[in-house]
């Protein structure tokens, strides 16, 4: 069930990851416009958009900022709260830990979106200071998820017998506290992508780091809907791209974190 539940994630994700990824390798040079949301024959195969642009290409090229800066948003999010959330974690100054984490509670308090929309109208970011925006918002939520996991990992008394036998402090919080905090970080990282994939998705639907005619999955679901009974590939091909995307990711995540369940007995 395992390997099944895998190999479903990976085909479900594998479509959206590839066409964002090579697609701008085969979309090739744009062709002529034609009529807006037009579909049949004489036009290309998922019609046209708001502007007589082939869906299909869009579709091709609209994949790659969605999934690269919701990556590096990921990332960067992450660089920063492992080090923040261990740190917090592992000394024994209460004034260290409060100030590491008590900021961080200020920004969980603002609503992430509405933070990258007050942002984003004195700023005007492209696609990389949308990434750092959302990396930004997201630090908060990790740092404390890091911090109690690897506080329940720091209270072992393993973690003191390594104290005890000198070892450094880059050895304990790597070597033994990290690696203990695996599990829950890589079930954390797989729900933040989501979460990230959906705020990034979110911003561009709103003009946020992206041109409002640029080629980007969000952006053809906004500019596209006032169509969608008229032409509904140009909104739902995309809509569904980032579905598969989110869902596909969950199921590879759920199925690399499930236990195999071991076998009772001895064998004969």
């Amino acid at each position: 069930m395992t390997r099944r539940r895998f190999a479903l994630g990976l085909t479900v994700v594998a479509v959206p990851l590839g066409l964002a990824l090579l697609g701008p390798l085969f979309a090739g040079e744009p062709g002529p416009r034609s009529l807006s949301f037009a579909l049949g024959d004489g036009h290309p195969l998922l019609g046209t958009d708001f502007v007589g642009r082939d869906v299909w290409r869009q579709i091709l090229l609209g994949g790659r900022t969605v999934v690269l800066t919701a990556l590096a948003a990921t990332a960067l999010a992450y660089l920063v709260a492992l080090p923040v959330g261990l740190t917090a974690a592992l000394t024994h100054v209460r004034r260290l830990e409060e100030l590491l984490m008590r900021p961080l509670d200020v920004l969980l308090a603002v609503p992430s979106l509405l933070l990258i929309l007050l942002v984003a109208s004195v700023f005007s970011p492209g696609a990389a200071g949308l990434a750092l925006l959302v990396a930004m918002v997201n630090v908060p939520d990790a740092a404390r998820i890091v911090r109690a996991a690897a506080g329940e990992a720091a209270a072992r008394p393993a973690v003191e017998a390594l104290r005890m036998q000198g070892e450094t402090w880059w050895r304990i919080a790597v070597g033994y506290v990290g690696r203990a905090t695996l599990r829950t970080l890589a079930a954390d990282a797989g729900i933040r992508l989501t979460g990230v994939l959906y705020l990034v998705s979110t911003a561009a639907f709103l003009g946020v780091g992206v041109a409002p005619d640029a080629a980007d999955w969000a952006v053809m679901v906004d500019r596209n809907r006032t169509g969608l009974f008229v032409q509904p590939w140009a909104v739902v091909v995309p809509a569904l791209l980032i579905v598969a995307l989110t869902t596909g990711t969950n199921l590879v995540f759920d199925a690399a974190l499930e236990k195999t369940p071991r076998r009772k007995g001895r064998r004969p």
